[in-house]
């Protein structure tokens, strides 16, 4: 019970709508977190029918797709539903997930044999409709706004938008360990795509206008020694 009062409690945290820990309990990503542990168990004992099973049976009620093969940790919170996670992936602690996300899988390609599916650290947070794709990592406390699509690894602390999803300015170990922050996507013009695409033209801008200062010196200097 005390394990369980924990993760409702982690739950209220993240989530300021329900009024009691009774009310977490009505919610699908609780649910399908529960009948996966069932599914997993089955799985690794290698009950494998039984463990599709629960999972069809999760997916039909709660409208979220786990595969038992799936390893999730601690105080995993799937905010609404319709949620695909893949077979090879591994979900860290105290992860936050919003609706219609995928964790998806590829073709492994580094090597790593039958890894298809992304690896999410501790903390992460990933917004609604993102797709993170393939045997990558998102690291610890990193933020995938929504609708991104996620193809590489993404370093720690990082805020990740667009697609292909790129990190704004605040990125990996630079910054302080960001607070939590709904759907993983700041509410401010600083994180829009396209201020941060007008910033970048910015920063070439005045980098071109640094080299031709500096052309235009050497040219004068040349002509002062002629």
């Amino acid at each position: 019970m005390s394990r369980l009062t924990d993760y409702l409690d982690s739950i209220r945290a993240r989530d300021p709508a329900p009024h009691s820990r009774w009310e977490v309990l009505t919610y699908p990503g609780v649910w399908a977190l529960g009948w996966h542990r069932l599914a997993h168990r089955l799985y690794r004992a290698r009950w494998y029918l039984a463990a599709r099973i629960v999972n069809h049976w999760s997916r039909m009620t709660t409208a979220i797709d786990i595969h038992p093969g799936a390893t999730i940790g601690r105080n995993f919170f799937i905010d609404h539903g319709f949620v695909v996670i893949g077979e090879t992936a591994e979900i860290g602690d105290d992860v936050t997930i919003y609706q219609c996300v995928t964790l998806g899988g590829t073709s492994p390609d580094n090597g790593i044999a039958g890894k298809r599916h992304p690896t999410i650290a501790d903390g992460a947070i990933i917004g609604s409709g993102a797709q993170v794709l393939g045997p990558i990592t998102v690291g610890p406390r990193a933020r995938v706004g929504a609708n991104a699509v996620v193809t590489r690894d993404v370093p720690a602390g990082a805020v990740m938008v667009g697609i292909p999803a790129r990190p704004t300015m605040v990125e990996g170990g630079a910054a302080p360990a960001p607070r939590f922050v709904p759907y993983g996507t700041p509410c401010c013009d600083g994180f829009d795509p396209q201020v941060q695409k007008v910033e970048a033209l910015r920063c070439e801008l005045e980098a071109m206008r640094q080299r031709l200062d500096a052309l235009t010196g050497e040219t004068e200097q040349e002509r002062d020694r002629a």
